[in-house]
Parts: structure tokens; C-alpha cells; sequence
């Protein structure tokens, strides 16, 4: 696809995250030459829309869940992640021997499935390290099980912030903090089980966000309602440089046409 990167850069391009952009052609690998890139100025926030994952587990209503949540903390996935993921084998180190949680290692297979359904509808809080790249379908299965995520990923960048607020329905913690041994399920003990119930309340309210298909207030709808804004970002900008002064420079922010 390398061949056409100059040609889609200038449009609104709708990506799960900016984490997955460094890509190494295979033909580029053999020839032992330096790879091609979507460079930072062609992929950005000010003109691309971050879309969320479709979540693989099916979703709980908060009048269906009947759930005891006995669990403080719920993990489950692979273990040993490359780039931004490396954290995620570090804190399974720390985590994995700590009371009330439960880090298990697998897959989206029917058997993990039904082990991921499980833990995350009976655990107040579900672990959502960085992968291999910043974000995961992890993050978007425990807004489906009503279970409040704790994202661990300092380069993360979600969808629909703005409209939404993230902190009104999930912990952000910083990789830093989540690696000083005992931190952070310290942390988790210290929230108050009222706080906990406002945070899953609001996990409730966002759930329809999240759902590809038909019906209102659903993912496709915010896609469209976040391109609208986009536009209107990028006709900023190109009228911004269109006016600039011959000979004045600028850093370059990103590429648009119009």
C-alpha cells in the first residue's frame, strides 16, 4: 500500500490509533533499506478521526447485571507484547501474585471467550495495558461488561474525546505510577464503592457509543458527527496557510488540500 501513502495522506483517514502507522514493507525488509512511513505530519489529530475497536464480548445492560463483583482487578490476553506493550509484561510481573486479582494468559478463541465474559461481569476494575500498539479491543469489551477500565498507556488517544469525557467512566493511570511495585492495587482498594458505582453508571450511559450497526447514537454516527468537525479543523488550517506571507515559514502542522 506504500505506493499510494502520498495519495491518501491528505484525506480524513479513520484509524483505531496513530501507534500502527510505522510499518515495514516486506520488499523493503529484504532489500535491507530504510522502510516507508505515513510521516507525522500526514497522519493527525487534527485531521483523523480515531474510531473504537468492535468489542468481541456481547454487551451487559445494567439492568441485566446481576453480577457479584468479588474480583478488585481482571486481565486477560497475551502476555508478551512488542513496542508500547512492553509495560504489559511488567505489570503481569508485579500483578500476578497480588490477592483479588485475576491475570490470566489467552485468546479470543470460544474457550477465552467464555473465561473473558466470566471474569470481566464479576471484577469492578479491567486492566487495559497498552498492546502493540496504544490501545486494544480490551478497552471497549469492558465498557460492553459494565466493568470500569484502567488504562495503562501513555500514548493513548481515544475515541470521540471531546464529545466524551473518559474520566467520567474510566481510570487513566500513567505507566509510571502502575509500575512502582504495590501502587496500584493500592490505588483500586482506595476507591470508594460509591465512586465505583458513578464510574459504572456512566459506563452504562456510553455503552450505545461504542455499538456498530443501525440505531441512533451509535459508533457510526459519532464517526460522522467527528469527520463534520474535522472539516471544519482542516478549512482552518488551509485558510491559515493560504494567507501566510511569501517567505514566512511555518512548522508544518499537517497536509491538506482543499
Amino acid at each position: 500500500m506504500w505506493h499510494v501513502k502520498d495519495e491518501i495522506a491528505p484525506a480524513i483517514l479513520l484509524v483505531v490509533d496513530f501507534g500502527g502507522w510505522y510499518k515495514i514493507d516486506s520488499q523493503f525488509t529484504n532489500n535491507h533499506t530504510s522502510p516507508p512511513r505515513i510521516e507525522h505530519g500526514q497522519v493527525t489529530l487534527t485531521k483523523d478521526v480515531i474510531v473504537p475497536y468492535t468489542h468481541l464480548l456481547p454487551t451487559l445492560h445494567i439492568s441485566d447485571d446481576k453480577n457479584t463483583r468479588s474480583t478488585l482487578l481482571y486481565f486477560k490476553g497475551t502476555k508478551h507484547r512488542h513496542r508500547g506493550g512492553l509495560v504489559r509484561e511488567k505489570l503481569w510481573e508485579i500483578l500476578q501474585n497480588e490477592h483479588g486479582l485475576i491475570m490470566e494468559e489467552g485468546f479470543p478463541n470460544s474457550t477465552g471467550k467464555a473465561q473473558s465474559i466470566k471474569g470481566m461481569r464479576s471484577s469492578q476494575f479491567c486492566l487495559s495495558p497498552a498492546g502493540d500498539t496504544p490501545t486494544s479491543c480490551r478497552l471497549f469489551d469492558s465498557i460492553a461488561s459494565l466493568c470500569v477500565p484502567v488504562i495503562i498507556s501513555d500514548n493513548i488517544v481515544l475515541p470521540f474525546e471531546g464529545p466524551l469525557n473518559y474520566s467520567d467512566f474510566a481510570l487513566s493511570i500513567s505507566e509510571g505510577e502502575a509500575l512502582e511495585p504495590g501502587w496500584l492495587v493500592e490505588y483500586l482498594r482506595g476507591v470508594s464503592g460509591r465512586e465505583i458505582e458513578r464510574l459504572r453508571g456512566n459506563l452504562a450511559k456510553v455503552q450505545r457509543v461504542f455499538e456498530f450497526g443501525d440505531g441512533e447514537n451509535g459508533a457510526v454516527e459519532h464517526i460522522w458527527k467527528m469527520v463534520q468537525r474535522k472539516v471544519l479543523m482542516v478549512e482552518e488550517t488551509v485558510s491559515r496557510e493560504t494567507r501566510r506571507p511569501k517567505g514566512v515559514e511555518v512548522p508544518l502542522r499537517g497536509h491538506y488540500t482543499r
